[in-house]
């Protein structure tokens, strides 16, 4: 009887230091977030003194006050607006510069590419910060430039214009990732196939809308939840512009009344109710775009 053969041990040495990172600085994060979701602190008295203080089990108990929550409601809302917006207007972006830039047409490829892209590679607090004097009335050009031709521009930042202010820099620092991962997509197709289409007769635009579009739509799909997962976690736009305006509230972003529960009312257990309740809800919304993706897939193959 043959022994069987020994697996080899350098796949794990390898796979070890990526494993060790992934249990330090993600699961066991994410394992201490649920448990100080489920306790709670029990004051005694005036809550002054040693042991005046105490952590206690609450259950279910913050979740409950979590999702009972109107300031989460309002927050949640306003993210799905937010949404709207930024996701069609930076996956339609990048999708066209993307069939721009493979067009044999286009000249100064690397370039443009360049250009787009290097939006993305400005932090966002630095991209907030560069926006944000540009929609200040007292420091814009583009203000100071319209008083002396006569004219009146509007405030981005004031209530009406600050969740189109916020999308606009979402958009501005998106759309390159998400034109690159197309832009790759796009260049793997094979050249055969957009011959034998111009032989057909096809133009550039039906080659585009025919052939590209219907071959890069995993690409486009991974985009979107890409897009998806990052809505639901916008920060540092908002809390960036907020000391410039009055019409961004500490609870504008779920992120944001995390930040406010745990670090100024000090409630680091109704803080990580409400992450864990996010995390829940950004695994269901992209784990069930997929599954749907997937069957419909599935149901026009069976056809």
């Amino acid at each position: 009887m043959s022994k069987s053969p020994r697996r080899p041990l350098t796949a794990y040495v390898f796979l070890a230091p990526a494993m060790l990172l992934f249990i330090a600085f993600l699961a066991l994060p994410i394992v201490y977030a649920i448990y100080l979701s489920l306790r709670t602190v029990k004051v005694k008295g005036l809550g002054l003194g040693k042991g005046a203080r105490e952590e206690v089990w609450a259950g279910l108990s913050n979740y409950t006050r979590a999702l009972g929550d109107p300031e989460l409601a309002s927050s949640l809302l306003r993210i799905g607006a937010y949404g709207l917006l930024v996701v069609p207007a930076m996956l339609g972006l990048a999708l066209l510069f993307a069939l721009l830039l493979d067009s044999p047409r286009t000249s100064v490829k690397g370039f443009t590419r360049l250009s787009i892209f290097l939006p993305y590679a400005v932090p966002a607090v630095i991209s907030s910060l560069l926006w944000g004097f540009l929609y200040l009335p007292s420091v814009s050009p583009f203000h100071s430039l319209a008083d002396k031709a006569g004219q009146v521009l509007p405030n981005p930042l004031s209530s009406g214009l600050i969740i189109y202010a916020i999308a606009n820099i979402a958009v501005w620092g998106g759309v390159g990732f998400n034109m690159i991962v197309i832009y790759t997509a796009l260049k793997a197709i094979p050249t055969d196939i957009y011959e034998a289409a111009k032989l057909d007769g096809c133009s550039e635009i039906a080659i585009a809308w025919r052939i590209k579009v219907p071959i890069v739509m995993p690409s486009l799909i991974m985009t979107f939840v890409f897009s998806l997962i990052a809505t639901l976690q916008v920060f540092a736009e908002p809390t960036t512009l907020r000391p410039l305006t009055n019409n961004i509230s500490s609870t504008w972003t779920p992120l944001m009344k995390v930040y406010r529960d745990a670090f100024t009312r000090n409630d680091l257990h109704s803080a990580a109710a409400t992450s864990v309740i996010l995390a829940l809800a950004t695994f269901v919304l992209s784990f069930g775009f997929l599954r749907l993706v997937q069957n419909r897939a599935f149901s026009q193959e069976g056809r």
